[in-house]
């Protein structure tokens, strides 16, 4: 707040407010730059306890409106702010507008880059929920051979997948943030539909609907072999989430796609070394291209025909959280960041190879959380 020049801040949205209080609630919650003891003012559930929030109840309020708030902070002796962040990015206009009119003359500040940083470093507590998560869902990937048969569509595999997830103990959200991204939990693409593009800034895109035209349809998965199918699905079995995605084959695959998965395996390598405090986004965005330039593949990158923007980007209460590894990013890493690291290859009339995994930037290198293999699976054996 004080490098926004804010005296204090007022949070809203479901996200932040989960990240405050570990709790969701309609309403909002204020506090100041010089007292970290937040204040509630609880639209719903009306029936909320104290212990929820671990606050007493005497900082808890249940209103109507927002034009309630000015009131009861001058009761409970706090001044008003001359300027209040709030979620500029994430509220409505006419949010801002009616906040505007409640707290005026104060003059508001959209805060949402500012709190999205603060989020990009984890606590010790939330970093265990990642790897808590990432556990569970490392387990659940180890099944995954055991739920295919042929015939199936990728829709079908999907489904089944989906289902080990819930069982496994997944809550089955998936946060992005921004409202033009949708996606369910993750996709099956299996060969060329990983070469359709997407309208979304996915590392690959996948033909799926045309009301949301990302991942999985009901194209068969054929059992001629020389195919690649890619499963890339969210973990969100802490309210904390992983990212994690493997390849597997029907059979062997032509030469040029274990070559191909190859560089993307070196490409994570170099970048889990280099997940360190004091280094640059854009840099190791940089190493991973020239990694891929030297071994001719810089036009399967991360896409065929529409390339992703980015080679790695962070995790937490959302999937796309800061910092994001790709060009003219100079975000600082810091100790405790959390990021799902994706170098993918795509190969026409193969599908894609490639890996994903999670690391947490360390002092000298990136913590890498699942213990999963990361060749090619072959799902006839």
């Amino acid at each position: 707040m004080r490098g926004a020049g804010a005296d204090a801040c007022l949070v809203t949205t479901s996200i932040n407010t989960l990240y405050i209080h570990q709790q969701v609630f309609k309403g909002y919650t204020y506090f100041t730059a010089d007292n970290d003891n937040p204040v509630c003012f609880v639209k719903r559930p009306v029936d909320l306890s104290p212990d929820a929030l671990q606050l007493p109840s005497s900082r808890i309020h249940f209103i109507h409106k927002p034009e309630q708030i000015p009131a009861l902070l001058k009761e409970m002796g706090f001044d008003m702010p001359s300027s209040l962040m709030v979620e500029g990015e994430e509220i409505p206009r006419s949010e801002w507008v009616r906040l505007e009119k409640c707290f005026e003359p104060a003059l508001l500040i959209n805060g949402s880059a500012a709190i999205r940083m603060a989020r990009s470093v984890k606590t010790p507590w939330e970093l265990e929920q990642i790897r808590t998560s990432s556990r569970m869902h490392e387990a659940v990937y180890r099944q995954i051979p055991e739920v295919f048969h042929p015939d199936m569509s990728e829709l079908d595999f999907l489904c089944e997948i989906e289902h080990l997830m819930r069982k496994g103990g997944s809550l089955g959200l998936l946060r992005i943030y921004g409202d033009s991204i949708e996606s369910y939990s993750g996709q099956v693409l299996y060969g060329d539909n990983a070469v359709v593009s997407s309208p979304y800034d996915f590392a690959l895109g996948g033909a799926g609907h045309r009301s949301n035209p990302i991942g999985s349809d009901c194209r068969p998965i054929s059992m001629h072999p020389g195919k690649s199918v890619l499963i890339d699905l969210c973990g969100n079995f802490t309210g904390y989430l992983d990212d994690l995605t493997r390849c597997f084959t029907l059979g062997k695959l032509p030469e040029e796609a274990y070559r191909a998965h190859r560089v993307a395996l070196d490409i994570q390598q170099w970048i889990g070394e280099n997940l360190k405090e004091g280094a640059v986004c854009e840099d190791i965005y940089a190493g991973a291209i020239k990694i891929a330039t030297t071994n001719r593949l810089e036009n399967n990158f991360m896409g065929l025909r529409q390339h992703a923007g980015f080679v790695g980007h962070g995790v937490g209460l959302s999937i796309n959280e800061l910092p994001v590894l790709a060009p003219r990013m100079k975000t600082v890493l810091e100790k405790g960041m959390v990021l799902a690291v994706e170098p993918k290859m795509v190969l026409e009339g193969i599908g894609a190879v490639g890996i994903e995994n999670t690391f947490i930037v360390g002092e000298s290198h990136g913590e890498r959380l699942a213990a999963l293999t990361d060749e090619l699976i072959d799902l006839l054996d």
